[in-house]
């Protein structure tokens, strides 16, 4: 399979890597770290000026009407330099739903707003179960005349505190007890009733408790139907898997990179660490599963790209990021000796975003799931080998 990328999936690469080679030094992210905001607002306004929160929002509405590859390589370039930012939750958690479900007016009042003035939104979907499924929403949205009432906490909201919208997910029809009781509403960050209250994290990320008190919304705000919610998700969630996968995908590239280079200024007994064949057949191991993990990133996004997407190749994806990335990381370090586990070191920057992606696009145990079910219903040649 020929995975040459076109003239201008090649000009994204190398104008989004020459920015943030410039705009996103390491030192950078160490202080961003620390901040209350979390990303750095002079290099969110850079990347607006240059067009990437609208790289796939048509031009009608401010964007450069690219790919979903396009996309892809951004993420990509982003996850090798560890980039800080509400891209994520903005873009892609919340501008692909809009473009794909939002009506005329709510492309128009809402796309040109992140293309163009790089509005912030969040997606608040997860809740106290910790489950991406129907089962765990409790937070409810009962009608009253042409509004709904919000009332319900969502975790995990990533930069809740800067957000100018969140995306929020709500039962609607809990008496059905199928899929279709869920609805999305597109709700003001600054409406009265909205409160937050930051989240303390391992990856010192920006989640915020988010808590809904008889919000009010206009159903003119709902994304997709009365409902209908779980359609929206579940194709948002495919998108999402596969792109930060993607950016995990960078940043374990550029971990194994930045390990392969300190094994040759390491020395023992007179010796670059980098000589001995123990070091050699581990650094051997991780570049063949980052190869790995980049084969099946690539071929999953081809795939939505072509309008095919692969729940295999989405799942497979997501679940070899989340092995891969921590495993280069957590080898890396080891081969740093000591220091590794310090802040001092680059790599330990890279170990600590293995954390927060971990449940970003779906956790390792609902992928294998996923992948699970793929092989029952299609592959029982498969599964027959393993019986007894």
């Amino acid at each position: 399979m020929d995975f040459a990328f076109a003239k201008e999936h090649e000009m994204i690469r190398n104008s989004v890597r020459e920015f943030f080679s410039k705009s996103c030094p390491v030192d950078l992210v160490r202080e961003l770290k620390d901040d209350d905001k979390g990303y750095d607002p002079r290099m969110w306004k850079k990347m607006v000026q240059l067009g990437y929160q609208g790289l796939v929002i048509p031009e009608e509405y401010g964007g450069l009407e690219g790919d979903f590859l396009e996309l892809m390589i951004f993420m990509e370039e982003a996850g090798k330099k560890i980039v800080p930012s509400p891209f994520f939750s903005t873009v892609v958690q919340c501008g692909l739903p809009l473009l794909d479900f939002g009506s005329k007016s709510q492309k128009e009042a809402f796309l040109p707003g992140i293309a163009e003035k790089g509005d912030i939104w969040s997606l608040a979907h997860t809740e106290a179960t910790n489950s991406e499924m129907v089962a765990g929403i409790k937070l409810v949205a009962k009608e009253e005349g042409a509004d709904y009432i919000l009332n319900g906490t969502k975790l995990f909201v990533s930069y809740a505190n800067s957000a100018r919208y969140f995306l929020v997910s709500a039962l609607t029809r809990p008496e059905t007890g199928t899929e279709d009781i869920i609805t999305l509403f597109v709700v003001d960050a600054n409406s009265d009733g909205v409160t937050m209250a930051q989240m303390p994290t391992t990856a010192h990320d920006k989640r915020f408790e988010v808590t809904f008190t008889d919000v009010r919304v206009p159903a003119e705000r709902i994304l997709g139907g009365l409902s209908k919610g779980w359609t929206v998700l579940q194709k948002t969630m495919q998108s999402a898997a596969v792109l930060k996968a993607a950016e995990m995908s960078g940043g374990a590239a550029a971990a194994l990179q930045l390990t392969v280079n300190y094994t040759k200024e390491r020395k023992q007994f007179d010796k670059p660490i980098g000589s001995f064949q123990a070091i050699q057949h581990r650094l051997a191991d991780l570049l063949t599963q980052t190869e790995a993990l980049k084969y099946l990133v690539y071929k999953a996004a081809w795939m939505i790209s072509e309008g095919s997407p692969s729940d295999f190749y989405i799942s497979a994806a997501k679940a070899k990021a989340n092995t891969v990335y921590h495993n280069v990381c957590h080898q890396g370090i080891v081969m740093h000796g000591a220091i590794g586990w310090t802040e001092e070191m680059d790599i330990g920057l890279y170990h600590i975003r293995t954390r927060a992606h971990t449940f970003d696009g779906g956790s390792l145990k609902q992928h294998r799931q996923k992948i699970v079910t793929v092989l029952q219903n299609h592959r029982p040649d498969f599964m027959t080998l393993y019986d007894s």
